[in-house]
């Protein structure tokens, strides 16, 4: 394997894992059966213009609607208009957004038809705080909830009883029409009811769960935001609501599907890959500890893989924010690696983000191997002062490992990659 080249082989697994996901591919086996009365498209998310467009290109009648995305990820489309706004922050451009999305499906009657396109990212990109909060109290709920390092599926619990369209409000809303919410997934375990916080999907969470999450992780909410936890008024529709009977969703793309199309990606190369989780949670820098140990215990004593192979895993670390630097949980994923691998031989490591973002730089994420740190010291930089101060981009781009594949159109959370060889 002289000649291998590390970058080439784990950009061809990325593509391989977001061609497994591509809307395009995915969607048109579970469009629904064209109704009797309108069809009205509704969506968010940072790839809800890809899933639109490739809807459009496969549905048999005339449709309607409107998705929202995050700027710069918008695509053509015919009949269904593309609204941008803000991500990870939301703004004002995406409280216009939501309530475009709410007037859209009310008034509509039973022979009516609404098809949901909802992925990743629109738990910021709808803002729509309930009476009492101010967008500017959302887009502080929203700042803690990012500082906080909680999982995604507790950040969501949160959001969906501070809002007017989450929690499966946007689908009561929509009653009597049909709603057919068709999910491309980057939450671990797949709940469709916590993918951006299921605007058309209720689940059986409660106010009260959200304030023990706010307990738990210490979060400083605007006064109005825990004002309105503690009303009533905070409750979301319940799953059983008659207002969803008729109801379907379906999650059509999920790490897991992608992660298996990247170890076939791997094994084309020839090199065995063992995908050790679709689901990992929990904070970016020890998770890369583990997989350190794990890279070292194969490279050492080829325990408990043989040489050559990849390790791969899925989900949504979170990172704590401690200090003021660039980078998401990738970059700071694997700047913890490299410090776990500094000076074994032969581990190579890729860390992104699939929807093509990683935190609010330009990068999906980066590469790194036993070299890194060392490299690193060389320009400068003290790796463990930047991964301290939450600023491994920093760390990368000095070095020039960071991986720019711009916005793939979809998401279905992290894919990480550790080559032993």
């Amino acid at each position: 394997m002289s000649d291998f080249d590390p970058k080439a082989f784990f950009g061809a697994l990325f593509e391989a894992a977001v061609a497994a996901a591509d809307p395009a591919v995915v969607l048109p086996r579970f469009l629904p059966d064209r109704p009797k009365g309108r069809t009205v498209v509704i969506g968010a998310g940072k790839g809800a213009a890809q899933m639109a467009q490739a809807l459009e290109a496969h549905w048999p009648g005339p449709l309607e609607g409107l998705v929202v995305t995050r700027y710069g990820y918008a695509a053509p489309c015919r009949h269904v208009a593309v609204h941008e706004a803000a991500h990870p922050v939301p703004d004002a451009a995406g409280l216009e957004g939501a309530r475009r999305l709410m007037d859209l499906v009310s008034g509509l009657g039973e022979d009516d038809l609404v098809i949901a396109l909802i992925c990743g990212g629109g738990s910021a990109l709808l803002p729509a705080p309930p009476s009492g909060m101010t967008l500017d109290d959302e887009i502080a709920v929203n700042t803690a909830l990012l500082a906080s390092g909680a999982p995604i599926s507790a950040m969501n619990t949160v959001r969906k009883h501070l809002s007017r369209i989450k929690g499966g409000r946007l689908a009561a809303l929509a009653a009597p029409a049909q709603v057919v919410t068709l999910v491309v997934s980057d939450i671990p375990g797949d709940v469709p009811a916590l993918v951006s916080s299921g605007p058309t999907v209720p689940d059986a969470s409660t106010r009260h769960e959200a304030l023990e999450i706010v307990r738990a992780f210490g979060l400083d909410l605007p006064s109005a935001a825990l004002r309105h936890l503690h009303s009533p008024a905070a409750d979301a529709p319940r799953p059983d609501d008659p207002a969803f009977a008729r109801n379907d969703v379906h999650v059509i793309a999920s790490a897991a599907v992608s992660l298996e199309a990247a170890a076939q990606r791997a094994r084309d190369f020839g090199i065995e890959a063992a995908i050790l989780s679709d689901a990992i949670e929990g904070e970016a820098r020890e998770i890369a500890r583990m997989h350190g140990a794990i890279a070292r215990e194969v490279a050492l004593r080829e325990r408990p893989f043989a040489k050559p192979v990849v390790l791969l895993s899925g989900g949504e670390t979170t990172v704590t924010l401690r200090g003021k630097g660039k980078g998401g949980r990738n970059t700071e994923f694997l700047l913890s690696l490299a410090l776990a691998i500094e000076g074994v031989a032969g581990i190579d490591a890729f860390a992104a983000d699939t929807d093509g973002i990683d935190g609010s730089e330009d990068n999906a994420g980066a590469f790194a191997d036993a070299s890194s740190t060392a490299r690193m010291r060389a320009a400068g930089l003290d790796p463990k002062a930047l991964l301290a101060a939450n600023d491994a981009w920093t760390a990368f781009e000095a070095v020039d490992d960071l991986y720019a594949p711009g916005p793939t159109g979809t998401n279905v959370n992290d894919l990480r990659a550790i080559l032993i060889r």
